[in-house]
């Protein structure tokens, strides 16, 4: 029997169905490594954050740890790899939500919708000034799924998509694709800088100073990958100093945001609690990719989805 490790909490209908197809797994959905005799694990499917490397000492017999999130970046992956453990994730299913999310804020701040509700609680009747998407310019780090449904969507407001990528190859919804190497030329050309890069060691603190610097004066810089993409001041001081127009974050090198930050209570700061790729559908969405690779696994074909290399942290 292969014994499987749930760390966070799935419906009863889920485990039901998991149960039905896969009678050949002993599935224990207790929540802790240290509750569940952690030496009998085969598979441990977590979020990510509650794995560290002592815990991973206790799981003596662990041959593959499924993460239900697309960022891996929590995890004790040097030590994952030196013994071999499979590590896949769900990278994909957050696409149409994250989408959605980037959508819903630039259309916000573009039709004014922030300035209507705070006029709206003011009681005042005022005409507002808004623009439209089409003819401007995004550049899009990160365009591989999610970024790639993000083009997608902007180009049907008639956006031009700019994906900029490690290797600057080809990606879907993109007109244009560079290499980081290039991004300083593209910057002033962006209406719009979204990034959703994973946390690895090549995409840490990639952006500084001199990046906002070379961005327009009214660009919207959106973070809603990883808040080690750049410094929390360099952000704060290029919106204090007006170097860009606005910045809509959803994730932060310090992650709850303190409250004395001053991103808080900046006019041109939107704060969001790292929610982008929230979804009713979230754990239906997971449970689908693990259940392919569960077959794949029972099976032995090797063909997993989404397999993770622990050196290059993605």
């Amino acid at each position: 029997m292969t014994n499987v490790l749930f760390t966070f909490p799935i419906k009863e209908q889920f485990r039901d169905e998991l149960a039905a197809e896969f009678d050949r797994v002993t599935f224990d959905f207790s929540g802790t490594i240290e509750g569940a005799g952690g030496k009998g694990v085969d598979i441990l499917v977590t979020y990510g954050s509650d794995l560290d490397e002592e815990l991973l000492g206790q799981l003596e017999q662990l041959k593959w740890v499924m993460v239900a999130s697309a960022g891996v970046d929590q995890l004790p992956l040097q030590e994952l790899g030196r013994r071999d453990i499979l590590v896949t994730n769900v990278s994909g299913i957050h696409k149409t939500p994250m989408a959605e999310t980037v959508l819903a804020h630039i259309l916000s701040l573009k039709r004014a919708l922030p300035q209507l509700r705070e006029q709206q609680k003011q009681k005042v009747w005022e005409k507002v000034k808004s623009g439209e998407l089409r003819g401007s310019t995004a550049l899009i780090l990160g365009p591989g799924s999610i970024g790639g449904e993000i083009g997608r969507l902007l180009q049907a407001f008639g956006v031009r998509t700019i994906g900029c990528s490690r290797s600057g190859s080809t990606h879907d919804g993109m007109h244009e694709d560079i290499s980081f190497d290039c991004i300083t030329d593209h910057l002033g050309e962006a209406d719009y800088v979204i990034s959703v890069l994973p946390s690895t060691p090549e995409t840490r603190w990639i952006l500084n100073g001199d990046h906002f610097r070379r961005m327009k004066d009214t660009a919207v810089f959106m973070n809603f990958g990883r808040g080690d993409l750049v410094k929390s001041e360099v952000i704060i001081e290029a919106l204090q100093n007006k170097e860009i127009g606005h910045a809509v974050l959803d994730v932060f090198e310090q992650e709850p945001l303190p409250e004395d930050s001053p991103l808080w209570s900046l006019p041109n700061s939107t704060v969001s609690p790292h929610v982008s790729a929230l979804s009713a559908k979230y754990i239906e969405r997971a449970l689908e990719v693990f259940k392919g690779n569960l077959r794949t696994w029972l099976k032995d074909t090797g063909d997993y989805r989404n397999i993770i290399e622990p050196d290059r942290g993605y």
